[in-house]
């Protein structure tokens, strides 16, 4: 029994450290950054991880001589719409293969499953030129359409979350009058509550650091997001200051890090939910 227990200690002891080195692994960098934003010149470099004389110099930079506040304006709006789009995709995507039976719905569900697997970026090249030929490049429309259209393809975390939902609800509801569009709107939607914030704000998240397709649609400066402005900054080609872009890092993580403290019980319960079996 003691050596039992002594095991059991040591493997703490282990997990306590491997847990220590990891968060020093995530929270340096994090703190690197956060420092540089207040360290004086542009420098990427610095043999201190405190800055010897702090300055508030950049974060002033990055509303004065840079248009950090268009870029911001520009990131929320398209992050808010294609939220709103995409958890709606996902959630009728995910209503539509969970309750209905209908022809070649495995094989749709396979296709699109087989789709979610590439990454995004494989259509880069076709995007482009189908949006240029639709005249809309350059444009917050384009962008949106590109950052939801795909979002159906992750339709398997709702579905799984819907097939939870005991069906004798929905019966109850259909005698009473109810339609499928009631169904939907009155019974499964309140209880999808916490899937519903997870999507939300990881698509929200995604979004708002875009930077492949931001990249290639947006050309002007007036219409790119954080992520092309802020990148520009530290393009050695052309620009070399990590110190404000530090500064706009800071800013930038801001609306993401509230989001995810305020709904972190219910992300935890939308991960979670969809894996588990009523």
């Amino acid at each position: 029994m003691n050596a039992y227990r002594l095991r059991q200690k040591l493997w703490l002891a282990i997990s306590y450290i491997l847990l220590i080195l990891i968060a020093i692994v995530t929270i340096y960098p994090a703190l690197w950054i956060v420092f540089s934003s207040f360290r004086e010149g542009s420098s990427l470099f610095s043999e201190t991880l405190l800055p010897q004389k702090w300055t508030l110099e950049h974060y002033r930079e990055l509303f004065t001589t840079l248009s950090f506040g268009t870029w911001y304006i520009n990131s929320l709006k398209i992050s808010i719409i294609t939220m709103v789009l995409s958890v709606i995709f996902q959630l009728l995507t995910g209503y539509a293969f969970s309750r209905f039976r209908f022809k070649s719905r495995k094989s749709v569900m396979s296709g699109l499953f087989v789709i979610g697997l590439f990454p995004s970026f494989l259509s880069l090249m076709a995007v482009f030129v189908i949006l240029n030929n639709m005249k809309l490049l350059n444009t917050h429309t384009a962008l949106i359409m590109v950052s939801s259209a795909g979002a159906a393809v992750g339709y398997l975390l709702v579905k799984g979350y819907f097939d939870t939902i005991p069906k004798s609800l929905e019966e109850a509801a259909i005698i009473d009058g109810a339609s499928n569009w009631g169904v939907f709107f009155r019974i499964l939607l309140p209880l999808s509550r916490p899937l519903i914030v997870y999507m939300a704000v990881t698509s929200f998240a995604g979004t708002f650091s875009e930077f492949i397709f931001a990249q290639t649609i947006l050309r002007t400066e007036d219409k790119q997001t954080l992520a092309v402005g802020l990148y520009n900054l530290v393009n050695t080609q052309t620009s070399t200051q990590f110190t404000v872009f530090a500064a706009g890092s800071v800013l930038v993580s801001i609306p993401v890090v509230l989001l995810f403290i305020f709904f972190q019980r219910m992300l935890v319960e939308g991960l979670t939910a969809g894996a588990e079996k009523g």
